[in-house]
């Protein structure tokens, strides 16, 4: 889109017109025709398809993952998403403000530099002081040029401050992974839709320009001799980058795994089937208790974000010590201690190390991203020493999971293995034409049978591939064994124990229904802990926020 070509004052020119630099806005609009009159060149992409996409605000709310759809969302700063799936492969298509002509830009960057220079300091945020900057070279005629001046703005900050052409997919988070195989189309992970192929192409000279020029501001060398390199960015994504063409022989390429501010929430899983409202209460009550519990499946099979989700239900005031090699849990309790490993820099502290230290740092629950090898065995001595915990692992049945605990190189004594409360087993599975992640079953741990050699387990929730429907086996030993008691309660309070889980229940299915962010359920968690679940549920029966007081 060409707009006029803007008259600026010279300097000294009275009642000379100043032209506005109108920044974009920084929030979502609303509505379809909200969006339209704040960002013009949205129209003009709407007019270039055969039917307007679906607008919505929230993904959580409007989705129903796995049908072929057409959706529009905006990211704040004038930037869109169009998301079409169905075809070889869906499409992650960006809208955002025009790109101006090159030398505006340079122009843009010769004027503001200028004025840089003259300056005794610059401290501050800088996004802020050159958008000052540029608004007073526009006053003071010393940049002249063509098109909105708010869009000039986006692309110089884009470029100067930001990550260029990956700023819109950084803002959105509904993406899990950003990749280049080498010049060409970016291919985004999105958390509903799976992979999808972008329409930003990009050719190899401008990836490597961009790779260099971020591992510079990041203070790492990047080179022939120094191609791989790893960088955690300020919002928490990991940006690992594999340069030049001896190595990769596409091209330089780069994958970033992504960090969301808000995750997904437990109340979205069950939104979108992953999980049943039924499964999740019984998964609270044996979480507030204290339980230790494996989440495991396949590669891709949603292990961590079940993970993530399920850790709001741990006590508010629980201290928590999580431990991974890449920082992917985001939990929101205030006593949070949160380590990582350090492989690549100094002296190597693994999670061997990290799991042995948490120890003796008295925590109520120690999270584990995932156990891979000898931190393993820690994670058991932990467990049998009065700390809970939760962890991930590959493993795609309960025989498969016995089998990688007790062999090279975790070695857990199979006797052992029976510390372990629960096992959570999902995978991703394809239904037609279309890929779902499923809670397949939920064993809880009896005990090893020295005779047998085997894991005693009882399954008390298992999937219907057939109806796509999760059933509750109608009884629990964890939750007679386990939370009866840490209730205070007897075997006669037995029917109480499982009205309390049906409340739970009707607690999340009205969070499902009706408000899923994270930030909801883990204010519904609080209120709970507080004022108990009767009153919890006495306000959801009347239709009232959970959390909410009085």
């Amino acid at each position: 889109m060409r707009l006029p070509k803007l008259s600026l004052p010279k300097l000294g020119r009275k009642h000379a017109e100043v032209p506005e630099v109108k920044l974009l806005k920084v929030g979502k609009p609303q509505t379809l025709e909200e969006a339209i009159a704040q960002s013009p060149y949205l129209a003009k992409y709407l007019d270039g398809l055969e039917r307007r996409p679906k607008y919505t605000v929230d993904l959580g709310y409007e989705v129903n993952v796995g049908e072929e759809i057409s959706l529009l969302y905006p990211l704040g700063k004038g930037i869109y998403i169009h998301v079409e799936t169905g075809g070889e492969v869906g499409r992650y298509n960006v809208i955002e403000p025009p790109r101006p002509d090159p030398r505006v830009v340079e122009e843009t960057e010769v004027a503001i530099a200028t004025m840089i220079t003259k300056m005794e300091k610059v401290e501050g945020d800088k996004a802020e002081i050159l958008t000052n900057l540029f608004k007073e070279a526009v006053r003071k005629g010393k940049l002249k040029a063509e098109g909105d001046l708010g869009w000039i703005l986006y692309h110089f900050l884009r470029e100067k401050v930001g990550h260029g052409f990956l700023d819109p997919f950084l803002l959105d988070d509904w993406l899990e992974d950003i990749s280049i195989p080498g010049g060409g189309r970016i291919f985004v992970y999105h958390k509903l839709f799976g992979y999808l192929e972008t329409n930003i192409q990009v050719d190899q000279s401008e990836v490597d320009r961009l790779l260099r020029s971020i591992a510079e501001r990041y203070g790492k060398v990047l080179s022939f001799s120094n191609p791989i390199v790893d960088i955690h960015l300020p919002d928490g994504s990991r940006f690992n980058i594999v340069f030049g063409e001896d190595i990769s022989l596409r091209g330089s390429n780069f994958t970033i795994r992504k960090f969301s501010k808000e995750p997904i929430s437990v109340a979205h899983l069950i939104r979108w089937g992953t999980l049943s409202a039924e499964m999740a209460a019984y998964m609270w009550m044996l979480l507030d208790t204290g339980v230790s519990c494996f989440i495991c499946g396949e590669t891709a099979s949603g292990k961590t974000t079940t993970l993530n989700a399920l850790t709001a239900f741990i006590k508010p005031n629980a201290k928590i010590v999580s431990i991974e090699e890449t920082p992917e849990v985001n939990i929101p309790h205030k006593n949070w201690v949160r380590e990582v490993t350090r492989l690549h820099t100094g002296s190597p502290v693994t999670m061997f190390d990290l799991v042995k230290a948490a120890l003796r740092q008295r925590p109520d629950y120690i999270i584990i991203g995932e156990i891979r090898g000898e931190e393993g065995r820690i994670a058991f001595q932990a467990i049998e020493t009065g700390h809970p915990v939760l962890s991930t692992m590959h493993a795609g049945n309960l025989g498969q999971l016995f089998q990688r605990l007790t062999s090279d190189p975790i070695r857990v004594p199979k006797s052992h293995v029976d510390s372990l409360n629960l096992t959570v087993f999902q995978a991703r599975m394809e239904r037609g034409r279309r890929f779902i992640r499923r809670v397949t079953s939920v064993n809880e741990i009896i005990g090893f049978d020295g005779e047998t050699g085997q894991l005693n387990y009882m399954p008390s929730f298992t999937y219907d591939f057939d109806e796509d429907a999760h059933r509750y086996t109608g009884s629990s030993f964890l939750l007679e064994a386990k939370v009866l008691p840490f209730r205070g309660w007897g075997l006669e309070d037995l029917d109480r124990l499982y009205d309390e889980m049906r409340m739970r229940t009707e607690i999340l299915r009205w969070l499902a229904d009706n408000d899923p962010k994270y930030s909801s359920v883990w204010r519904t968690v609080i209120e709970v802990d507080n004022h108990g679940v009767e009153r919890v549920y006495d306000r959801v029966r009347k239709g009232l926020e959970p959390w909410a007081g009085g």
